[in-house]
């Protein structure tokens, strides 16, 4: 099997002891995706949240799939009140993302700290690519 990593700097650059994406075989797994460095830093959560999934959506394009190839995020979030229950506008962002409900699964952690202030959330993905 192959493995290849790919640091996709021109969307999201990765940090010094990681890599943004690796790709084994058919399966591409992303390191955390943060609103760092965008308009949404430090802004409200639901901003957060949508440059996350842009940014995700993005990387897997880049390797050629679809966002209906992410099978599988983690969610971590610094207060769960903000993304639970979920609301009409968190649904409205998600299905920009995933059309026709092709949903991942996803689990939410909530978490003490990230790893700046003004960090709301942070998501983990794997996604399943065409051979």
């Amino acid at each position: 099997m192959t493995i290849v990593r790919n640091n996709h700097s021109a969307i999201y650059p990765a940090g010094p002891t990681y890599v943004r994406a690796i790709r084994a075989g058919n399966t591409l797994y992303l390191s955390g995706v943060t609103a760092r460095y965008s308009k949404a830093d430090g802004g409200p959560p639901m901003e957060q949240l949508r440059v996350c999934l842009e940014r995700i959506t993005r990387v897997v394009e880049a390797e050629g799939g679809t966002s209906a190839n992410i099978v599988m995020l983690t969610t971590y979030l610094v207060n769960m009140k903000d993304y639970w229950p979920i609301d009409d506008t968190q649904k409205a962002i998600w299905d920009e993302f995933f059309p026709r409900q092709q949903y991942p699964t996803n689990s939410y952690v909530e978490v003490r700290a990230l790893a700046e202030p003004g960090l709301h959330i942070e998501i983990t993905a794997q996604a399943v690519l065409g051979s």
